[in-house]
């Protein structure tokens, strides 16, 4: 029976999937000075939530697959992998709309402090001291800026189209098949619109290119919004733009350093913070923990992935 390694916390869907197909082995992290001599001989597949560095498949000289919980997978070392011949999978689709929906909720969040009126209720504040402040911004005549228009920038940009609000977009190079108007540089996108929905991969060209610059080119009515990954955003920058009022607000889901932030964002009430759940519904982490599984079966018995990375193609 093929034997597959599951890496960390992994989702318990997928462990009851795969059992009785395979021989399964646990490795509690990601290092490879904890692979045993009987992994090393074994293992021919792996599951895990973004983390597979070059030293780990070195361990494991039979690896032929790394399927990965998530859409995104810079915590794998594709072009390792890709040199060694073994297949990558990832979880695009299933996710898409969860992250959406979840986005409009933070940005309405953020804009109509939602939050904050719940806790004023809930304190009693509500029959102690009248009604609660009327939110000083809101999503009537907003202008927004996708940056990123993927799979989930355009399910993110069909909800905001329901609100009546302007839609533009930066992205490396212009997609042929949206209507929406193109800026052909961050900082271009930034100054034309008020809000901006960061919904980039962690790439090394999208490191902090929230910053400075760009909160400043977005200005005092702006509002920026991260449902990406935290290595995109300067939170250092963010911080000191709320601070000085650069910007009217944020809202954010994902973080540099998870699950610390940096306790200046704290403060603020035009800010809104969730701990990075975007997908985090049991529904669509289900669906997510399936593909992983059924890139796993579908490998080992039919030949092929169901879903490869594009650094590692499938190729018959």
């Amino acid at each position: 029976m093929t034997t597959l390694l599951l890496i960390g916390k992994v989702n318990p869907r997928v462990r009851e999937r795969l059992k009785g197909r395979f021989d399964i082995l646990e490795l509690p992290s990601a290092r490879a000075e904890d692979v045993t001599s009987d992994m090393a001989a074994r293992v021919a597949g792996t599951a895990s939530f973004n983390a597979m560095p070059a030293a780990l498949m070195d361990a494991l000289p039979n690896l032929k697959i790394i399927a990965n919980f998530g859409v995104g997978y810079d915590g794998v070392d594709v072009g390792h992998a890709a040199s060694k011949g073994i297949i990558v999978t990832n979880t695009p689709d299933v996710l898409d709309e969860e992250v959406a929906d979840t986005t409009i909720g933070l940005l309405l969040n953020t804009l109509r402090q939602f939050p904050r009126a719940e806790n004023y209720l809930r304190e009693g504040r509500w029959t102690r001291e009248g009604a609660f402040p009327l939110s000083p911004l809101t999503l009537r005549g907003r202008h927004i800026g996708m940056y990123g228009m993927g799979r989930i920038g355009q399910q993110i940009a069909r909800r905001l189209e329901a609100f009546n609000v302007k839609i533009s977009y930066h992205t490396r190079s212009p997609k042929a098949d949206i209507g929406y108007d193109y800026y052909p540089s961050l900082k271009a996108l930034a100054t034309a619109v008020d809000t901006l929905v960061c919904i980039v991969p962690k790439t090394p060209e999208t490191r902090q290119t929230i910053n400075r610059e760009i909160l400043q080119a977005l200005g005092a009515n702006g509002v920026m919004i991260n449902v990406g990954r935290g290595w995109t955003v300067h939170e250092g920058d963010l911080a000191d733009a709320l601070e000085r009022k650069v910007i009217a607000g944020a809202g954010l889901d994902v973080f540099e350093v998870e699950p610390c932030l940096p306790e200046a964002l704290m403060k603020f009430d035009n800010v809104s913070l969730l701990p990075h759940v975007a997908s985090a519904s049991v529904a669509t982490r289900n669906a997510m923990a399936d593909l992983v599984a059924d890139n796993l079966i579908s490998w080992f018995e039919q030949g092929k992935p169901v879903t490869p990375v594009p650094e590692t193609p499938f190729r018959r």
